[in-house]
């Protein structure tokens, strides 16, 4: 959620609505959260009488339940209100045993955005009140201007053999997965390497890299951010996010705007727009086989890779432009407040 405001909050929608940015959470121990958001509603409680509309971005229980706090004063001082919901999964969030604060929170907006068509058809029918719009999530890197004839950037380092993964080490990532299909391909392709980029279950993904005998073969960058995050993704050749479930996964969105050809799985916001061996290349959550089938293609199918390059060059200009989503919540700002 912080990158995606971090992404409108350098647009000139931000500027234009005079936005303020209220942060009531950070990655941290239950005493930092609680010394955050303490402040933080005291500061919303000052300033919220000078503004018209709350945009509220919300995700997990915790999160939902301070939110509700939040809601409720907004509704107290009678201002226009939105829920920006980015879940990745109904059985965590609305349909867990706190679908009660999901109720709450849409019922009382003025409007719920979602992030894909299958997260509105999700919540109106959980909450069949809810006034639901899709707004896609935001590419957030720049996208560099391309070399002619090629797909790499101009004054980057030279790509590597590499198979990029970005985000959280862990289950509902898809991690092991991705360890488990390379090594069924790894020794017919020795110079090319997994690098996973996130923290998590590092110790576990190292065990389970060394049992099939690929350590020398695989990366562990650990939590990267600016220009080691940059580095990353500009040295990959492939990215791969192998997604049990996912709102829409911001690390494809990255990887679309560094021109990354995406190996993913068709969940959450992806489906909507994924066209397999078009745009990008598709398999289900937890085969392995079917995603060691895809990495084999893309690795050895240069005409593929560039073919899907390009098509994630195309994301990142065009239908998940930041300035383009910029532009559609603004028009919902304008609809609300004139309503």
């Amino acid at each position: 959620m912080t990158s995606v405001v971090k992404a409108h909050e350098q647009g000139e929608q931000w500027k234009k609505y005079h936005c303020r940015w209220i942060e009531t959470h950070r990655d941290n121990g239950l005493l930092v959260k609680f010394l955050m958001v303490v402040p933080a509603f005291i500061q919303y409680v000052v300033l919220l009488p000078f503004y018209d509309l709350v945009h509220i971005h919300t995700s997990e229980p915790p999160s939902a339940l301070r939110k509700v706090v939040f809601m409720w004063w907004a509704k107290v001082w009678k201002k226009k209100t939105i829920v920006h919901f980015h879940s990745f999964s109904p059985e965590t969030t609305i349909r867990s045993r706190f679908a009660c604060l999901y109720r709450y929170l849409f019922g009382k907006a003025d409007r719920v955005v979602v992030l894909s068509e299958y997260w509105k058809r999700v919540v109106m029918k959980e909450v069949p009140s809810a006034k639901v719009e899709v707004i896609y999530n935001p590419c957030l890197a720049e996208v560099k201007e391309l070399a002619v004839g090629c797909v790499e950037y101009k004054g980057t380092a030279p790509k590597s053999h590499s198979i990029l993964y970005a985000g959280t080490v862990n289950h509902r990532k898809g991690y092991a997965d991705m360890v488990k299909a390379f090594a069924k391909v790894a020794k017919n392709h020795p110079d090319w390497q997994i690098v996973f980029a996130g923290n998590g279950e590092i110790e576990q993904g190292k065990a389970l890299a060394g049992s099939l005998g690929i350590s020398n073969q695989t990366k562990w960058l650990g939590w990267v951010r600016g220009e080691e995050k940059d580095k990353a993704f500009k040295e990959a050749t492939i990215f791969c996010l192998p997604s049990y479930a996912e709102g829409f996964p911001m690390s494809v969105l990255d990887a679309w705007s560094y021109g990354l050809p995406v190996i993913t799985t068709p969940v959450g916001g992806i489906p909507d727009v994924a066209k397999d061996g078009g745009n990008m290349l598709l398999f289900n959550p937890g085969d392995v086989d079917a995603l060691a089938e895809c990495m084999e293609r893309m690795i050895t199918d240069k005409e593929l890779r560039d073919r899907i390059s390009r098509a994630s060059l195309e994301f990142a200009r065009h239908t998940f432009n930041v300035e383009s989503i910029g532009e559609e919540v603004g028009q919902l700002y304008e609809n609300i407040l004139n309503n």
